[in-house]
């Protein structure tokens, strides 16, 4: 069976790239297309995929600013030709579900979430009333464009039941839920002691839905000791508003996260998210969630026993869920326990029967 796998854009790093890795444990030979690839935020993944990309490539500045195109996504997926594959696996939060393939190619989507700029997120991304105004043309195309783009794989595939409901929502169609799998290495027996005060941990990129702010704020506000891994669009102003107590470590390799993880008192997890695999990684190292109780963090973490919730996206919010958590007590083993429900297996054995009902389907 000849396969291909297709994602947005790789310029990044985090946890959708990670389930692209555990795409490739299944299929080693299938080539990745995407819309632009950038070596460097990537650590040169054509060590990795045999990446093919689009026209977009070609633009300057495109695979660093590929927010400024939105309106040549679609015409970007439309342009590949799967037309020699068997199976196509379609990784998206945007356009790559939009490919168009014949009759003899069947297309998988494993849906990372609806558009977020589009629908469940519109609001965040368009604050400013002159902005969501002349965007207003574009918005409708691409909406008009998602909805009809939603109807092509053979199946669709939610990362959790958060996603599941936003598929209903807004394109009015049926998914099945498939959990994202653990990928980093566990190497629970063989910790490395790292020279730091017990400190909380965010690992996440550094853009604005993120709100990472909440975490920066409250740690300023308790004086606690907290270290970020990361890198993104709003470094520069997090930095600004962080107190003494607050480290900023940007990108760290695979056994440096672990590092801290091990070490970490806890995982904070502000934002409203479609899944979060770093709350399943953090769980996997024996480590409690202190999270946001909203969007995939509901469905992974048990609350009162792998971590917390706090009520509100406000500084308030967290910092009272901060004094809670001083007397928190949790069983490091339950943390792994619940976190084994995301092992790599699990997601394996799921996905293939999966793909094992789409190729049979018209036989």
């Amino acid at each position: 069976m000849k396969v291909a796998l297709v994602y947005d854009r790789v310029n990044k790093w985090g946890g959708a790239e990670r389930v692209l890795l555990a795409l490739h444990s299944l299929f080693p030979t299938a080539p990745l297309y995407t819309s632009v690839y950038s070596k460097k935020q990537t650590n040169n993944w054509t060590d990795v995929f045999s990446v093919k990309t689009s026209f977009l490539q070609k633009i300057p500045f495109a695979a660093r600013a590929h927010e400024a195109f939105p309106y040549l996504m679609p015409l970007a997926f439309e342009s590949f030709d799967f037309s020699d594959y068997d199976l196509v696996i379609s990784v998206t939060s945007e356009a790559a579900k939009g490919i168009i393939t014949n009759n003899k190619t069947k297309h998988i989507c494993y849906c990372l979430t609806p558009t977020r700029y589009l629908w469940s997120g519109y609001d965040f991304y368009f604050k400013n009333q002159y902005l969501r105004n002349l965007s207003q043309p574009v918005v409708r195309y691409l909406r008009k464009w998602d909805k009809i783009a939603s109807r092509r794989p053979d199946k669709l595939i939610a990362i959790s039941q958060e996603v599941q409901n936003r598929i209903e929502k807004y394109y009015g169609l049926n998914s099945d839920v498939i959990y994202p799998p653990l990928t980093l290495e566990n190497k629970i027996k063989s910790i490395k002691k790292l020279d730091e005060p017990p400190f909380l941990l965010v690992i996440s990129r550094l853009v604005p839905y993120k709100r990472i702010d909440l975490a920066i704020k409250a740690c300023n506000r308790l004086r606690l000791p907290l270290r970020i891994i990361g890198m993104g669009s709003e470094m520069s102003y997090l930095q600004k508003i962080a107190g003494p107590t607050v480290k900023f470590l940007g990108s760290l390799t695979d056994e440096e996260v672990i590092a801290y993880y091990n070490n970490c008192r806890g995982l904070i997890f502000p934002g409203n998210e479609d899944f979060g695999l770093t709350v399943v990684e953090a769980q996997q190292y024996g480590k409690p969630v202190l999270a946001y109780k909203a969007g995939g963090a509901q469905e992974t973490i048990i609350e009162g026993k792998t971590g917390l919730f706090f009520s509100s996206q406000s500084v308030g919010s967290v910092t009272e869920m901060l004094d809670k958590f001083s007397h928190f007590r949790y069983n490091a083993e339950d943390c792994r326990r619940q976190a084994r429900k995301f092992s790599l297996k699990v997601f394996q054995s799921k996905f293939m029967r999966i793909v094992d009902e789409v190729m049979r389907e018209n036989l």
